[in-house]
């Protein structure tokens, strides 16, 4: 069984968006169940064991690929899921922290992944109508029945966290952070002092920061149906544009500098004191291949600081 010091060794962790397939909700465009199958094996295979899911991913579908994927090979895996964010008949989403809630997507997600217990659980998201502490006894108790046995916080906030660890250790907390997300950074001292691993999300902006999102994709919406970007309310096409103009004064650098996108995007977060992992969305065997060898070919501190400067003006 991998315990949380070796599955945030490899300093990527698998985010499980990626193979949210056709299912919809929070994903990334299509990618066939077997195939998405297939690769989250050949990820573990390169040595990554965290894999980062929740039930929005596809609908289930995610949390689905994942389970059928680690059958016969569970303790070879570290499993992340979430609870929080649910939707009606009609795939309209909600969020709620309501305790009960917690329960039927612990529940729900044991099913999905075909796991009796997942490693680390997570709330998703701050409910301003639930007082955090409600659904974290619902997971402290979940640690007592062996059913999870790690506790994280995604996109917390100050008041929150102070008040969840009042019950105990929270292990993990997990936000975006990347070139243009950096507001997480005012809570890193908190978390180094109570020792909860830090690791980000949106660590590739979508795929702005690699050029898999471009002006001529975003204008044309040239989305598969199924990809979050297609029609989101918060993917707004004047921001992208606009960080996608403030990138011009970077390429020439990476360039000059043989410096991959996908290597300052990685380099950036772990350059924070307090990063210890960054969740990577993977669609395939080659972008698995080409984060690791990212991962091994980091820009130096100078060189992140002179990035920072290109794209701030």
């Amino acid at each position: 069984m991998i315990d949380i010091i070796q599955a945030f060794a490899t300093k990527i962790g698998f985010g499980g968006a990626a193979v949210s397939g056709a299912g919809g909700g929070y994903g990334f465009g299509n990618i066939e169940f077997d195939e998405a199958v297939a690769l989250v094996q050949f990820v573990r295979e390169q040595g990554i064991c965290l894999f980062d899911s929740a039930p929005i991913y596809g609908f289930g579908q995610s949390e689905q690929v994942i389970g059928k994927a680690i059958t016969g090979k569970r303790e070879n895996y570290f499993i992340t899921s979430k609870s929080g964010i649910t939707w009606d008949s009609n795939k309209r989403v909600d969020l709620t922290n309501e305790p009960k809630v917690t329960r039927e997507m612990l529940e729900q997600s044991l099913r999905d992944l075909n796991t009796e217990y997942i490693d680390l659980y997570m709330i998703h998201w701050p409910d301003p109508r639930v007082d955090i502490r409600k659904p974290l006894e619902v997971l402290f108790k979940a640690i007592e029945e062996k059913k999870i046995r790690y506790i994280g916080l995604a996109n917390t906030n100050a008041d929150d966290y102070k008040k969840a660890c009042e019950l105990g250790p929270i292990d993990v907390a997990q936000s975006q952070l990347n070139v243009f997300d950096l507001d997480v950074l005012k809570l890193m001292p908190t978390f180094k002092e109570h020792k909860t691993k830090f690791q980000s999300w949106g660590t590739l902006d979508k795929g702005i920061l690699t050029k898999r999102v471009n002006k001529k994709r975003e204008q044309s919406k040239s989305y598969d149906e199924s990809d979050c970007r297609k029609t989101a309310p918060w993917w707004k096409q004047s921001d992208i544009i606009e960080k996608i103009d403030k990138l011009e004064n970077v390429w020439p650098y990476l360039d000059e500098n043989e410096i991959s996108p996908l290597s300052w995007a990685i380099g950036h977060n772990l350059s924070f004191d307090g990063v210890d992992q960054v969740l990577i969305g993977m669609k395939n065997e080659k972008q698995c291949l080409t984060a690791i060898e990212a991962l091994n070919k980091l820009p130096t501190q100078s060189q992140i600081e002179d990035l920072n400067n290109l794209i701030r003006g």
